[in-house]
């Protein structure tokens, strides 16, 4: 398919939220995968190569934060765009922060709002793909590979 934006994995454990943002993005050009939660996530991101994820916090089996995390310790996702699209506590943004996220949109949110963060975040993951220096290098934790 022409003209496609990105592709982006939606994670969420509600379907309602899944469709809802998979219809907003595939509206402008996007490809939407999607994932029930976070272990799904986990085993599905590498066959379906996102430019994006967007990830719940509160999920059955392995929660948004949890996701990141991991999908920051994996060599072959440690630079994927991921934005936190959740009804997020304050505590749940230091914690997005902490583990690398790189956006974030709470519940509910504006159609508008979502998209916009989407593509800024397409844009940062092909800005990784061109200079893998980009995203400055945290030093807070310590890369036990």
């Amino acid at each position: 398919m022409s003209g496609v934006s990105g592709r982006v994995l939606v994670v969420d454990d509600s379907e309602v939220i899944r469709q809802l943002i998979r219809v907003n993005l595939e509206l402008e050009g996007f490809e939407v995968v999607t994932a029930a939660d976070g272990a799904e996530c986990l085993e599905v991101v590498r066959r379906v190569k996102p430019d994006v994820v967007t990830l719940d916090v509160m999920m059955p089996r392995l929660d948004g934060l949890r996701t990141a995390a991991r999908l920051r310790a994996a060599p072959g996702t440690r630079l994927l765009p991921i934005a936190i699209v959740s009804a997020c506590t304050p505590a749940d943004l230091d914690l997005g922060e902490s583990v690398g996220v790189d956006g974030y949109l709470g519940k509910p949110f504006d159609p508008a709002d979502l998209v916009a963060l989407v593509r800024r975040l397409v844009e940062l993951g092909r800005d990784h793909d061109a200079a893998d220096a980009f995203r400055p290098q945290r030093t807070d934790r310590s890369d036990r590979g």
